[in-house]
């Protein structure tokens, strides 16, 4: 634990934390603007959430500790990816925390226990929502691991902030046939992960469409809020990897407020304007066929297996 790494820490949570929601409301703006629709405004999703939890919780009968404790435990796993990667800076408030396998396994805990909350209810929604979620989750994971893995390939370690530190001194890097491959696999993944189109549409209230809804029908009130802010902190972090691994520029590499405070200000410009991006191919994509759904991320763990080859050869080259 350094001094740049703590100032990385809190900083990069409180962003998160703060500017999720906000994230979440300007991909909506975008895609309303684009749709030719007013839009609600980048704050509605705030608005939401302070709606949510002045509400009366709610819990259905014949749930278990596990329906009440879910919520908190997406929300708590999300916000230790969030501290622990190198956002804002190249090093890690928790050095061994930033272990890509370890940041990976806490954003599929959070992802596994809301689905099994979703199975308690006893619901038929529930259950095939997070059927749905976890035949995602299992096809997303390991090409989330590969695709990282070769980066860590020529960093010679799987943590994240040596990852970003090596991308930092060696920029080529990031235009090779790895880089570009493991981004493209990323992004899938991204994609998936999140609940965006084309694998699933965070904007769709029908039933038999929908894969993260569907787990979360049964929660209500302040439980509802957790998850909803959750979510969009897994938007922030999952594009806030993609940002950073790949374009480190701008990261602050010292302690120095000034350094902090552009750094900040950099990773915010880049992760949204990724999330502008992302709503906008949104608005010219269509919803994939579920069983089509497999087939794109097994393209993507495709990619990202090409960018470990390429990583291995061109690096012993």
């Amino acid at each position: 634990m350094t001094r740049l790494g703590i100032a990385g820490g809190i900083i990069q949570l409180v962003v998160v934390t703060g500017c999720a929601p906000l994230l979440t409301g300007v991909t909506r703006q975008v895609r309303a603007r684009l749709e030719g629709r007013a839009g609600q405004g980048i704050g509605q999703p705030w608005r939401d959430l302070r709606k949510l939890l002045r509400k009366e919780p709610v819990t259905p009968a014949g749930t278990s500790e596990l329906f009440r404790i879910a919520p908190l435990v997406l929300l708590a796993t999300t916000a230790v990816a969030a501290a622990v990667a190198p956002f804002v800076t190249t090093a890690s408030a928790i050095g061994p925390a930033a272990d890509l396998f370890a940041v990976v396994a806490l954003l599929a805990l959070g992802t596994a226990t809301l689905a099994l909350a979703a199975i308690d209810t006893g619901t038929a929604f529930g259950g095939m929502g997070a059927s749905r979620e976890i035949t995602i989750m299992a096809l997303a994971e390991p090409t989330l691991l590969v695709a990282i893995f070769a980066l860590s390939v020529r960093a010679g370690s799987t943590n994240l902030a040596a990852i970003v530190t090596a991308t930092v001194h060696n920029p080529a890097q990031v235009v090779s046939p790895a880089g570009v491959l493991a981004a493209a696999a990323l992004a899938l993944v991204t994609i998936a992960e999140t609940g965006r189109l084309p694998v699933d549409n965070p904007a769709t209230h029908l039933e038999l469409t929908m894969v993260h809804e569907a787990m979360i029908l049964e929660y209500a009130g302040p439980d509802l809020a957790l998850i909803e802010l959750a979510s969009s902190m897994r938007l922030a972090v999952f594009l806030g990897l993609l940002a950073t691994l790949f374009a480190p520029w701008g990261i602050a590499t010292t302690a120095a407020p000034l350094a902090l405070a552009a750094g900040t200000a950099v990773f915010a410009a880049k992760v949204g304007l990724l999330g502008a991006t992302l709503a906008a191919g949104e608005v010219f994509t269509a919803k994939l066929r579920l069983f089509r759904v497999p087939e794109l991320l097994a393209g993507s763990f495709l990619l990202a297996l090409l960018a470990v080859a390429a990583s291995h050869f061109l690096g012993a080259a």
